[in-house]
């Protein structure tokens, strides 16, 4: 201990308490309430475990979020919990003074602690005080289940000892604790496992899926019925999908499929990234079936897709109020060159992010969505990098979006002409284009940041410049 940094008193009467765990436990039935989160912290770092699973049958608090109190998860502090919820739920009458109802282990609400322990007195945030609010209008509620909240992400073949000791406990405890999930994650995990392990969980609680898994078309077909029990879900990332020959040829897993998506009825953000899933026809048969309600965002991207696919996409009617559209990824050097403005006039009206990276664009493509582009009158974040666009088409570029009074980000490649025969940046060419296309600007009149990357990636790139005035 420093002088600088002495410790508080509330410290040193935490510390006091936890000398002595038997007076520690016997006083909790006479401590403030706002001492149990400063005096939990400390039996929670010193591993006092029998005093944490006394304070768990005492918690003042609708939730315990300790998984803000773990920066790895912790199987015997775990174990001590979970100890005393069992003890808790053994009860036939709930303790007075203990209104715990949730169980929260994912690392968040750090805030909580830093409140109740002092460490930040002022500027409490509205999400923290919205939760004060809730653990004091929930405590006079009916005895519910337990809420056990977790962070699912599957990316082992085998999972962890600290879920799997909880979903075991789970298991033995059906009747009374719900395992809820708001975030889903998979990465190259066996389906018979995620099959066990979402058998456990409350599926109408997850909110958000991402599917980053090798799969083959036949396996997403398993997993679909599950994916239609989520009917929560605002946002699903598929990507890695697998399509054989032989499974083109069968409309089956496709109508397995769709018909599970099509009770996500709060589905606002669709993600799907795959070299083959919506290739062809598929998405004609996919996004018009899945899609119940107007999504906010859509990205496809590193697809191959044909220009029946956009066509479809255009013509698609949840689509026409977007918010967001990503392409980024997709060859539509080969599509006819008015698919690509039939669906910007589409979403002209909403659009507020727009990707077209690594679509293989030239001139000739960017010419045609010029117009369209013109009348995203709520855009606010374009990005074009990674295509081979000229200075002359760079110049319409930027007289065209000066109007949208919302563009506030634009994200664009280093123009042809910065580069020699090789495809060798050369500075000095590099240079000549900024200061035309700072003149440009000059002339326009309008503020505006104007990134120019070489890379397709923002962090890669730094020329940037910007008419401020």
């Amino acid at each position: 201990m420093s002088v600088q940094n002495p410790l508080r008193l509330l410290d040193l009467a935490g510390m006091s308490l936890l000398r002595d765990e038997a007076s520690t436990i016997t006083a909790l039935k006479d401590l403030p309430t706002e001492l149990f989160p400063p005096v939990f912290m400390e039996a929670f770092y010193g591993r006092y475990s029998e005093t944490l699973k006394a304070m768990v049958q005492a918690w003042p608090f609708v939730r315990l979020p300790l998984g803000g109190l773990m920066k790895v998860p912790h199987l015997g502090t775990l174990q001590a919990v979970l100890a005393g919820l069992d003890i808790l739920l053994a009860q036939k009458d709930h303790p007075r003074r203990c209104k715990l109802r949730v169980l929260d282990l994912r690392n968040t609400s750090q805030d909580f602690w830093r409140m109740w322990s002092g460490y930040r007195v002022h500027g409490c945030s509205s999400s923290l005080m919205a939760q004060v609010a809730e653990d004091r209008s929930r405590t006079k509620q009916p005895r519910a289940p337990l809420e056990v909240f977790i962070e699912l992400h599957l990316k082992e073949r085998t999972l962890d000892g600290f879920l799997t000791y909880l979903i075991r406990w789970v298991e033995q405890r059906k009747a009374s604790v719900h395992l809820c999930c708001k975030k889903l994650r998979v990465l190259s995990f066996p389906m018979e496992n995620i099959m066990k392990v979402l058998s456990m969980v409350q599926l109408d609680c997850i909110q958000e899926v991402q599917g980053n898994c090798p799969w083959h078309l036949s396996t997403l077909a398993v997993f679909a019925p599950l994916l239609g029990q989520m009917n929560k879900v605002q946002r699903l990332l598929l990507s890695h999908i697998h399509v054989s020959a032989l499974e083109r040829q069968e409309q089956q897993h496709v109508v397995q499929i769709t018909s599970q998506f099509l009770r996500l009825h709060h589905l606002r953000d669709l993600h799907v990234e795959s070299h083959s899933f919506l290739e062809g026809y598929l998405i004609a048969l996919f996004l018009p079936r899945c899609l119940t309600t107007p999504l906010d965002n859509l990205a496809i991207t590193h697809c191959l897709l044909s220009d029946s696919d956009l066509s479809h996409l255009s013509q698609c009617p949840n689509i026409s109020q977007l918010k967001g559209l990503d392409l980024s990824g997709i060859t539509l050097t080969y599509s006819s060159p008015e698919l690509l403005p039939v669906l910007l006039e589409k979403v002209a009206a909403t659009l507020q992010e727009l990707y077209l990276e690594q679509c293989g664009i030239m001139d000739s493509h960017l010419e045609t969505i010029l117009q369209p582009l013109s009348h995203c009158s709520q855009l606010m974040f374009f990005s074009l990098r990674g295509n081979l666009i000229s200075m002359a088409v760079m110049e319409k570029l930027l007289r065209h979006t000066s109007g949208l009074p919302s563009l506030s980000q634009e994200l664009y490649p280093v123009p042809q002409e910065s580069y020699s025969s090789q495809r060798i940046l050369q500075p000095g060419r590099l240079a000549q284009c900024r200061a035309e296309l700072f003149e440009v600007l000059r002339v326009l009149g309008h503020p505006r940041i104007i990134w120019i990357s070489s890379s397709p990636c923002l962090h890669c790139g730094d020329n940037t410049f910007s008419h401020p005035h």
